[in-house]
């Protein structure tokens, strides 16, 4: 149980760094009436701060307010610690349950070459400011009211998050089928819903194979 214990603190560490904001380089894209001959006026100069692209409207709103929502993210790190997270994790039973189901220090190993191949890590990297400003907050949030029901479907195993998956799949079926409507918008409730239930769906069908799959 140390092991793990250990590993997912360090793991946990290296994620939410991972989320700290990046400096980037970018070559210049300013253009000049004078094609470089010294003529005419230079309009990059003459333009608004507004006009000048994306990251200079950016770098202009943290003139303005610093606090602003348009360079604001959520803070991974803060929130971790606020909801003291980690102990939570580890009193519930996770990591115990886990070792249980057969995830140990050497199928981590084992699956860390595999993540990397399937291009897990790169869709993370290229997708940051969703998966810190959307994803993060709804997992982060929810995770002191989750963790008893995750620690509860690992005590059942594989079984628990298949029939998870089936009830969210046989809700998303139940709202095509019935062309129900969200009441007072009028727009299909199976589209607006399956946003949420058909990743779900996948999520915790996926699960339930990857624990059926561990050698005990």
């Amino acid at each position: 149980m140390a092991p793990l214990k250990f590993l997912f603190i360090a793991a946990s560490a290296t994620v939410a760094s991972a989320f700290a904001p990046v400096q980037y380089t970018r070559q210049t894209t300013q253009l000049r009436e004078s094609f470089g001959l010294g003529l005419g006026e230079d309009t990059y100069e003459n333009q608004p701060d507004l006009l000048r692209g994306e990251q200079e409207y950016k770098q202009y709103m943290n003139k303005v307010k610093e606090d602003n929502m348009l360079n604001k993210k959520y803070n991974v790190i803060g929130r971790v610690r606020e909801l003291e997270l980690l102990e939570k994790t580890i009193d519930a039973g996770v990591l115990t349950k886990l070792e249980a189901l057969g995830l140990d220090l050497e199928t981590i190993e084992e699956l860390l070459p595999v993540i990397e191949k399937t291009g897990l890590l790169s869709i993370a990297a290229n997708n940051q400011q969703l998966l810190v400003n959307l994803v993060a907050p709804l997992l982060i949030e929810g995770a002191p009211f989750l963790l008893p029901v995750v620690s509860g479907a690992l005590g059942v195993g594989p079984a628990a998050f298949y029939l998870a998956a089936a009830g969210c799949a046989g809700a998303e079926g139940l709202l095509v089928v019935n062309n129900v409507e969200v009441p007072f918008v009028g727009l299909p409730a199976a589209g607006l819903l399956g946003l949420l239930l058909v990743p779900l769906t996948v999520v915790l069908a996926g699960a339930g194979v990857a624990l059926g799959s561990l050698k005990k």
